[in-house]
């Protein structure tokens, strides 16, 4: 499904040791063109909680996109804390 649903794409899901390590999909939905793309600003462990920082890069008018549509992603490998996760995205509700 991710494959279909980014073409052009390749996608390969790394090897995970789930007793060790947790795994975060942040996906921003529906995008109409190849230029967006979401990237990890920081990652900050808070003692009681950590926190992810998210952004979303859009293209800029002049930039070489391909008009169709896509479904940017990202997947967030942290250890196994039993801490909450809590994801910030600014510019997003």
């Amino acid at each position: 499904m991710l494959e279909r649903n980014n073409p052009g794409r390749r996608i390969s899901l790394p090897s995970i040791d789930f007793d060790r390590r947790e795994i975060y999909l942040v996906a921003a939905g529906p995008r109409s063109s190849s230029g967006y793309e979401l990237q990890v600003v920081r990652v900050q462990d808070l003692g009681d909680h950590v926190v992810v920082v998210v952004h979303e890069r859009t293209p800029s008018l002049g930039e070489a996109v391909q008009a169709r549509v896509t479904y940017p992603f990202l997947l967030i490998e942290l250890p196994r804390s039993g801490k909450p996760v809590n994801l910030k995205w600014p510019g997003r509700p």
